[in-house]
């Protein structure tokens, strides 16, 4: 079936009373803004000073929540500097690079807002946006999404992203335009029950989308960058394809994987059997058979079933030894 984002729009102004109502548990913090940084030392003073005013301006309990993921610019020494003018600044502080999907699960685990919104590091998400997402999660979502309309950035990088965002939608069935835009507001509930490894940052509103959460998108501003460079790579699009293979499987087949590895098996042994049909047909003839590729071909596909199927099994017994059992979650309770 296939599903699109569910749209929303925030106003320009933001309701702070309606927020708490909303959004804000009577815990210790509303909010919580979460940056992981690698090497953006030059952006991080006008970036914790800007977020700490936006939060201040809307009246919220908040927390900034830094991850070094293993700098190397000299950021570990900045954040200590600026805990001593900012006392909501947190920082954690990797002993080496791991990569963005690490820093969120870290972040996700320590964040004690009520709603938590990432960010990225570098100055190009603007946080004067954070009213917006979050009179967007008041609207009735459970993660938002920001849409760079405008976006910022050179032409690989966009022109690489419009067909990540397509070929993202067409499988997975969400409609967003902008799947990795590092700014987005989430529910506390969302962002616990995410399993962020490797490098499926990237495919987080599917993730959330296939557990029943709502997931929408706003346009956010986006500015070009000012300091430092790109940690964009070439590598980055090809781990992607890599990554969506991994999360198709893990949403739709993860409590039956005989149902993938069967299907696979017989498509193979379906071709493998009409090919030896064929050659049974000759030989019942009065043919003569002798070794031919089309032969050798049928063996091989009728192989290649019979290790697929195999290999649904042995998950399917994984699966069993686990004790994987389905997650039904439950908004409301009456």
């Amino acid at each position: 079936m296939n599903h699109s984002a569910v749209p929303a729009q925030a106003g320009p102004g933001v309701d702070v009373e309606e927020l708490r109502t909303e959004l804000f548990s009577s815990g210790e913090c509303d909010l919580t803004v979460l940056i992981p940084a690698y090497n953006e030392a030059e952006s991080l003073p006008e970036l914790i000073e800007r977020v700490s005013s936006e939060c201040r301006s809307l009246d919220l309990r908040f927390e900034i929540l830094v991850i070094d993921d293993g700098s190397t610019d000299g950021t570990a020494q900045l954040l200590r500097e600026l805990r001593q003018s900012h006392p909501s600044l947190i920082c954690v502080q990797f002993l080496r690079n791991y990569g963005k999907s690490a820093a969120l699960a870290a972040g996700f685990e320590r964040a004690r807002g009520s709603v938590i919104i990432t960010m990225d590091a570098d100055l190009q998400d603007d946080p004067a946006e954070i009213g917006n997402l979050l009179a967007a999660l008041a609207g009735g979502l459970d993660l938002v999404s920001g849409w760079k309309q405008d976006r910022k950035d050179p032409f690989i990088k966009t022109s690489t992203s419009k067909v990540f965002n397509r070929v993202t939608g067409h499988f997975t069935g969400i409609r967003l335009h902008d799947f990795n835009c590092g700014l987005k507001a989430y529910r506390r509930e969302v962002a616990k029950s995410l399993r962020v490894y490797g490098e499926l940052h990237r495919y987080l509103p599917v993730l959330s989308h296939v557990m029943g959460f709502r997931v929408g998108e706003i346009p956010v501003r986006h500015h070009a960058r000012q300091h430092g460079v790109t940690k964009f790579g070439r590598a980055r699009f090809l781990n992607g394809v890599f990554d969506l293979m991994t999360v198709l499987f893990l949403t739709r087949q993860q409590t039956s994987p005989l149902h993938f590895f069967g299907r696979v098996g017989l498509v193979f042994g379906g071709l493998g059997a009409v090919i030896s049909l064929y050659f049974l047909g000759v030989w019942l003839t009065g043919h003569g058979l002798r070794l031919r590729p089309l032969m050798l071909l049928g063996i091989s596909f009728l192989l290649v079933a019979i290790q697929f199927i195999s290999l649904g099994l042995l998950a399917e017994l994984l699966v069993a030894a686990r004790g994987q059992t389905q997650v039904y979650r439950v908004r409301a309770e009456d």
